[in-house]
């Protein structure tokens, strides 16, 4: 049986995933591990634009490449990361990695197993011109998962509250701060002086 245009591209971009998140782990510069992690998000979103999921695609792409690992590439970037540092406890905590990787690569190998991960259903079943990825989305979100939708949503705004509440350390003395009362009672005659001077002689 010949492949389709489809699973080739499949495959091509499943096996840049794992070769770019692989190399996420491995690779000891930063910023390359970083640029590696982008790849991978460029090759999710193609897949899940072959499972005609087009917002989540453009979602991962436009929030998480374009966005997101945006600012982590600038901050990783600006830090200066000492390497020599990190690679201290290499030795110390070597059995521990690879107990969890052992771990890890068992439970690839029993995903990715005939029973679990055949090639027969390696695509989903297509749909047709009408169908709409948003609307399936919004309707799955705000009937069956209405609950975890809006638990998600607190835990969010929770964790926005909680960092802006970790770093505003108050008002402190001999700083200047917005006084937004003080700016609405702003009038001419209050912030217009007019200074008379003496003219000098020349």
């Amino acid at each position: 049986m010949e492949a389709s245009i489809h699973q080739i591209v499949f495959f091509v971009f499943a096996a840049a995933l794992l070769g770019s998140a692989g190399m996420v782990v491995i690779s000891r510069n930063p910023v390359r591990a970083l640029l590696f992690l982008v790849v991978a998000f460029v090759c999710s979103a193609v897949l899940w634009m072959l499972l005609q999921a087009e917002f989540l695609s453009l979602l991962l792409i436009f929030v998480y490449v374009g966005a997101v690992m945006t600012l982590f590439l600038f901050v990783v970037m600006m830090l200066n990361i000492d390497l020599a540092v990190i690679k201290e406890g290499f030795v110390r905590y070597l059995p521990f990695g690879l107990l969890v990787m052992a771990f890890l690569v068992g439970m690839m190998l029993l995903v990715l197993s005939g029973d679990q991960f055949g090639l027969g259903s390696v695509l989903a079943d297509t749909h047709d011109a009408s169908y709409s990825n948003v609307a399936v989305l919004g309707k799955e979100l705000f009937t069956d998962y209405l609950y975890e939708f809006e638990i998600a949503g607190l835990i969010l705004l929770v964790a926005m509250v909680a960092a802006i509440s970790l770093a505003f350390y108050g008002r402190r003395s001999g700083t200047k701060a917005q006084k937004v009362s003080e700016q609405l009672e702003a009038n001419k005659a209050s912030g217009l002086r007019v200074v008379k001077m003496n003219s000098e002689a020349r």
